[in-house]
């Protein structure tokens, strides 16, 4: 298995940035950590971080209660990432597990992509959505401590598959041409996978995009958490939704667990958390 196998219930279970991430011979004390909601003030605590990072920042439609909830939150597990010490949260994600693609129907992502050819995924999968760090948080240790319990998720349930929708701030495509440019030459998705046209509003970057792109302005330009889907084998559609309630443009992005390369596996699983047994 690509990590170590978890214990303890889901019920109850905290995701820790392991205290102690061994690099070589060195030891590095963590900062943060991730958790399951276990309450219902974790869940707004999450749905009022999204607020922020989707919505109040990005000049989205806003939402007078200053939460950003919707019907797929009753059937997701919601993650917090805080701040070890404080409790401070500083990055949310929730996760929806699935038994095979034939459940895919069930997604967010599939509301804005037609998904036919993953609908006969065999395997394991589960959505990573809504994923966000609290505005003006640049700690990178952030981002691990949040990768660190997904990956342990994905041991603990024998996921195959990962995937999600990845954001570019604004709806302007040009911005990001450079970006979009290298994700059609290097980062399509396999044809049998290839999520289909679904959405009203879409920027078909990979029918209108012949430049080279500009290696270290595509990366510059492009999302934290889609770069690290890229770096360990993830691929994306040949298209981005243009969501205008979001003040965004997304692209279905996938990984399959097994073609991740071995350097990155080894990383993922130093970095493994194991649940902490005084939650």
């Amino acid at each position: 298995m690509l990590l170590s196998q978890l214990r303890g219930t889901m019920a109850h279970a905290k995701l820790k940035s392991a205290d102690r991430i061994h690099q070589g011979d060195n030891t590095v004390r963590a900062t943060y950590r991730a958790r399951f909601a276990a309450a219902p003030e974790d869940i707004e605590a999450a749905q009022r971080l999204r607020y922020w990072a989707f919505i109040a920042c990005r000049d989205a439609m806003d939402r007078p209660d200053g939460l950003d909830a919707d019907s797929f939150d009753d059937i997701c597990q919601q993650v917090l990432v805080a701040e070890v010490g404080s409790d401070r949260v500083v990055a949310t994600f929730r996760l929806l597990r699935l038994g095979c693609g034939a459940e895919i129907g069930k997604s967010y992502s599939a509301q804005h992509y037609g998904l036919k050819g993953l609908s006969r995924y065999r395997r394991p999968m589960v959505e990573m959505g809504r994923f966000c760090v609290a505005p003006n948080e640049r700690d990178p240790g952030i981002l691990r401590a949040a990768w660190s319990a997904l990956a342990a998720f994905v041991d603990r349930e024998g996921i195959k598959l990962l995937f999600g929708c990845s954001s570019f701030h604004g709806t302007d495509a040009g911005i990001y041409s450079d970006a979009f440019a290298m994700l059609n030459e290097r980062h399509l998705a396999p044809q049998r996978w290839l999520p289909r046209i679904k959405a009203p509003n879409v920027f078909r970057f990979a029918q209108r995009l012949r430049q080279k792109p500009d290696r270290r302005r595509a990366l510059r330009t492009m999302p934290p958490l889609l770069r690290s889907y890229l770096s360990m084998g993830g691929w994306v559609s040949d298209h981005a939704v243009i969501d205008r309630d979001l003040n965004t443009l997304h692209v279905f992005t996938g990984l399959e667990v097994d073609s991740i390369p071995p350097g990155r596996a080894r990383l993922l699983r130093a970095a493994a958390a194991l649940p902490d047994r005084h939650a």
